[in-house]
């Protein structure tokens, strides 16, 4: 029963600091008045709505936190994948190549923040859109198709960032 309070304790907390960030963020005042306000009214938001924020079966820290390691890589990698990915296409377009094509595959990640993040990627990423996320399966529009095996479309299309997500929230 302990360590149920603690982990609620946690999980209200860390949605308190994002809610108030966005607060920050948002109002950019720091008027005493402001500050409190948005303290406040951020730790009410909280205390209702941390259990949907930060849901009991993905409670634990790695699922929440992400390992400052990896989520440094990654941010380091993601620019690199972007414009690669921009060359590729503008190529594809140039020779007339494009085959565009939805594939279906499965993420071997666990965490929803995790792939929600994963999704978001391949939107951002030229020539790739997530078109839906379902537990652990993407459906994708690839204009550039040149496989229709799930698993090989799913490892072109992911590249390095399934990986570098699944360390990051391990």
């Amino acid at each position: 029963m302990k360590a149920s309070w603690l982990w609620d304790g946690i999980r209200i907390f860390l949605t308190w600091v994002f809610l108030f960030l966005i607060w920050i963020v948002f109002t950019w005042k720091w008027t005493g008045a402001s500050v409190v306000a948005g303290a406040a009214g951020s730790l009410l938001i909280a205390i209702i709505s941390f259990r949907v924020f930060i849901p009991s079966h993905q409670a634990a820290l790695n699922f929440i936190i992400p390992n400052p390691f990896y989520l440094v890589l990654y941010i380091l990698y993601i620019p690199f994948a972007l414009y690669r990915s921009s060359f590729q296409v503008l190529l594809t377009l140039l020779k007339g190549n494009e085959s565009p094509r939805i594939v279906h595959f499965r993420t071997h990640l666990r965490s929803d923040i995790a792939r929600t993040a994963l999704a978001l990627s391949i939107t951002l990423t030229p020539g790739t859109i997530c078109l839906d996320l379902n537990d652990d399966h993407l459906t994708v529009h690839w204009l550039t198709c040149d496989t229709t095996h799930s698993k090989e479309a799913g490892e072109k299309i992911t590249g390095k960032m399934e990986y570098l997500l699944g360390r990051m929230f391990s």
